[in-house]
């Protein structure tokens, strides 16, 4: 992988670099945002008066996320474009798309808020949840390193009608359209996330969990010409000859499951709710299939609905462990999987599905955003945007440092940082004449924030990186302060 250093010896710093290209309409709010996105990487555990350290650069910000001209769409612009420029390393790019809630119950004067979920018992002591719905699509490289969010939507959930609220009841989803359905979300980001890459010659296969097994997702990826792996969430019936066909007809679960296992897969899975880690074998096996449009669906009576030809990859555990669930995935895709080498490269990348996952995470349990407060929806939803290209940098170096550990820590970090962190670890003011690695620098901000580095801890995660790098803030400042008297 090769960064390009000029700017950052040129020093421009990490937001310079990646808000470089936006435009908000007035020069003030760019710059805004730049010193904004600057305080709040620097201190990202903190509240944004503890970040911005004083009361002139605190009401700016709040001014800022205040300001109803400042577009979300147009804070993530740049970042995104600045994401494919990434992505362009790279043959093929993994867009995953996941959705998560951020819950605001407890901001009882914060308004604009949509109910996320709703107490059943009036009884109860649990309230209702509201707060903003966030779909992003996030994009990885192969190898699984974060390149930056393509897409994002936050909105806050609008109440259902009571027509539609009976036919969901009721079981009669295919017969409510699509865009009057919250799945609207997965198409609309296909789309944008298509749009985004356009003419940058980078193939794109869009990645999600099972609440994007749905016909018209797979129908949208047909018409895009685009490509998607899914997990599926149920079994259903395929290779349906025609529509009012009364015939048995096959069952995807069982028709893949007949197909030979044609090889081994090895799957790590990492200790989780305090079970161990361990390596699960995976037999494989992989067949086409025919994914038909549901019976019952409304546009049959106005338009012929295509029958589409995907391809399955049913990965399932032998011998798992005393008490532990069988890990078992049916993928599904309009790649070609014609070998245990195709069948395998899908596994490999639906394992890199947890990296949204890992990316909310940082943003909640790291950045702690829902303890925000900002009195409206749409300034909460700002800010999250922002908070979310923060998020990704923090994911992005601490990664980076395991997929091309070999790179000079100059293009993520500025000189005296680094000797200030060099001086720490090694108690001497003695600096090497080169600067050091990317993998040493990570390692030791981590060291700050309470990795042990043993021989056995593997690399450092996302969590120790970013209580380091709240210490290494602290420690610019204090030399900073010490230099200017």
């Amino acid at each position: 992988m090769k960064l390009k250093n000029k700017n950052m010896e040129q020093g421009l710093g990490w937001a310079s670099l990646e808000f470089g290209d936006i435009n908000l309409g007035d020069p003030r709010l760019s710059s805004r945002l730049i010193k904004l996105a600057d305080k709040l990487a620097t201190s990202p555990e903190s509240p944004i008066n503890q970040a911005c350290g004083d009361w002139a650069e605190t009401k700016g910000a709040y001014r800022f996320f205040q300001n109803e001209n400042v577009n979300k769409k147009d804070i993530l612009a740049s970042h995104a474009v600045k994401t494919v420029e990434r992505a362009k390393q790279y043959e093929t790019i993994l867009a995953i798309q996941d959705t998560s809630y951020f819950t605001y119950t407890g901001h009882k004067k914060t308004t604009g808020l949509g109910m996320i979920s709703k107490s059943s018992n009036k009884n109860s002591k649990i309230k209702d949840c509201v707060g903003v719905i966030m779909h992003t699509s996030f994009a990885v490289s192969p190898e699984g390193l974060p390149l930056g969010i393509l897409d994002q939507s936050i909105v806050s959930r609008k109440p259902k009608s009571e027509e539609l609220k009976n036919k969901m009841k009721n079981g009669l989803c295919s017969t409510v359209a699509i865009e009057d359905k919250e799945s609207i979300r997965w198409l609309n980001s296909l789309k944008k996330t298509q749009d985004a890459v356009c003419g940058s010659k980078v193939k794109v296969v869009t990645l999600c969990d099972r609440e994007g097994d749905f016909y018209e997702f797979f129908e949208h990826a047909h018409r895009l010409k685009t490509s998607v792996l899914v997990r599926a969430c149920a079994d259903r019936n395929i290779n349906i000859s025609s529509l009012h066909s009364r015939k048995a007809h096959d069952q995807l679960w069982a028709t893949i499951h007949g197909f030979p296992c044609v090889g081994i897969i090895e799957v790590e899975i990492p200790a989780r709710d305090q079970r161990p880690a361990r390596t699960a074998q995976l037999e494989t096996r992989f067949g086409s299939f025919t994914m038909n449009p549901p019976r019952n669906h409304f546009r049959h009576k106005t338009e012929k609905l295509p029958n589409l030809n995907l391809n399955a990859v049913y990965v399932v555990e032998r011998n798992s462990p005393n008490g532990e669930e069988a890990l078992e995935w049916m993928l599904l895709t309009d790649l070609p999987v014609t070998s245990f080498e195709e069948a395998k490269e899908k596994v490999s990348w639906y394992c890199l599905r947890w990296r949204i996952e890992v990316f909310h995470k940082i943003l909640k349990s790291g950045l702690r955003v829902e303890q925000c407060r900002l009195q409206t929806a749409d300034r909460l939803i700002r800010y999250l945007t922002v908070m979310s290209i923060i998020a990704w940098r923090i994911y992005w170096v601490t990664l980076i440092a395991r997929t091309d550990p070999d790179l000079p820590c100059t293009p993520f970090f500025a000189e005296e940082e680094w000797k200030i962190l060099y001086s720490k670890i090694k108690k001497t003011k003695s600096y090497p004449k080169e600067p050091p690695r990317i993998r040493e620098v990570v390692r030791w901000i981590a060291q700050l924030g309470g990795f042990l580095g043993r021989k056995g801890d593997g690399e450092p995660g996302v969590i120790t990186f970013w209580r380091g790098w709240k210490r290494l803030f602290d420690l610019s400042e204090g030399w900073n302060l010490a230099m200017t008297n």
